[in-house]
């Protein structure tokens, strides 16, 4: 059987976080080592962060919050587009020779896998523009992952939440080859969160 592989980035201070986000925290509150009966550790983040899917209550008042995602959509076959030599962001015009018929999960593969390897977060990075985002939405797509830690603008957002497409942020796509995957993505269930962190694991088939 093939084996999984995890584009999950690893949770850790230091680690990249979009602008304004809270940053993370784990501090250990009992420890062995000083006579408690077990290591436990208190952590302190925001729900954007690292790998994580968006809630369309990130952007859209009143929708629906992360405990009640779509896990039909969270899990499947999916296709992962390289479009690392692409200049600009992801456009309609970018998706012409993508063939997205039967696509429900699409996974961008772009020069964005390369900052991860910066010291910390660049604004630079490859967006998902609207016309796109109506695409993959008149064609059908219920999940999107972009590997880093936006889809693209508030409209983007807008467009892909409001239909219910999943996004999935964060994902560390370096050395991943284009093509069909079987995707797991398991998000925390958190009540009324707009968003929450992910653990992401594919299997090329």
């Amino acid at each position: 059987m093939t084996r999984l592989i995890d584009v999950s980035l690893t949770v850790r201070p230091g680690m990249h976080f979009f602008d304004g986000d809270p940053r993370m925290s784990l501090e250990r509150v009992i420890a062995l080592a000083d006579g408690g009966p077990a290591n436990v550790s208190l952590l302190s983040c925001g729900v954007h962060t690292g790998t994580h899917v968006d809630a369309p209550l990130h952007f859209i008042e009143g929708a629906s919050a992360a405990h009640e995602l779509d896990v039909d959509a969270l899990c499947g076959p999916a296709l992962v587009v390289d479009l690392r030599a692409l200049d600009g962001d992801i456009d309609a015009a970018a998706l012409h020779d993508v063939d997205l018929r039967g696509v429900r999960r699409i996974l961008f593969a772009t020069r964005n896998s390369y900052l991860w390897a910066l010291p910390s977060f660049s604004a630079d990075f490859v967006s998902i523009a609207p016309d796109a985002a109506r695409l993959l939405v008149e064609r059908g797509v219920r999940l999107v992952g972009v590997d880093y830690l936006s889809v693209g603008s508030a409209e983007t957002h807008r467009i892909l939440l409001g239909a219910d497409v999943v996004c999935v942020e964060g994902l560390d796509l370096t050395g991943i080859a284009a093509g069909p995957y079987e995707m797991f993505c398991g998000p925390i269930k958190l009540e009324d969160a707009d968003g929450a962190p992910a653990r992401v694991l594919l299997r090329q088939t």
